[in-house]
């Protein structure tokens, strides 16, 4: 029998991009730190959730979306093995989206860019491209169950064989 591997993947993305909304699609019984705050609700500490899959345990955090929780991601961050970073496609790159992503180039951690809500109103996900250095940029639908368990899939078998689910991916 094969050795069980866990991995820790850590959502990073501005407010609004829809990390709660991904972790909630992924699993059902996943677990939510929320304050309400205009236009809804919006996580303060963290959202946690898990995908089993032939012997891979992938634990997914999700962070704050605001800068002022800069040291709630810090905390979260420790020990994670790989991240994705949520963009919204209906707005422009915005300055906190940056510092996400040259953080996580700075910190040399594998991640992934999933592009979400590509189908919605002025979307445009093709002016990302390039705007993440050589990550990987991906069209996902947080709302989407099967897209979303592909992609994190996808992307665990990138940080471990053993996590593979073998099935490809779309590329922007």
């Amino acid at each position: 029998m094969a050795a069980e591997r866990k991995l820790k993947i850590v959502i990073f993305g501005a407010f609004g991009a829809g990390k709660t909304t991904l972790i909630k699609t992924i699993d059902a019984e996943s677990k939510h730190i929320e304050a309400n705050c205009a236009g809804g609700t919006t996580t303060v500490a963290l959202d946690f959730g898990r995908i089993q899959k032939d012997g891979c345990h992938i634990h997914i955090f999700g962070t704050p979306g605001q800068e002022r929780f800069e040291f709630a991601r810090e905390i979260i961050a420790t020990g994670m093995d790989g991240a994705i970073l949520l963009v919204d496609a209906t707005s422009q790159i915005d300055d906190f989206t940056r510092h996400l992503s040259d953080s996580l180039h700075e910190a040399k951690v594998p991640f992934i860019v999933f592009l979400n809500k590509c189908d919605g109103a002025g979307a445009n996900p093709e002016m990302f491209c390039g705007q993440f250095g050589l990550s990987e940029i991906r069209k996902v639908s947080a709302k989407d169950r099967r897209q979303c368990m592909d992609a994190v899939l996808q992307f665990a078998g990138t940080l471990t064989p053993q996590c593979h689910n073998g099935h490809t991916h779309n590329n922007v």
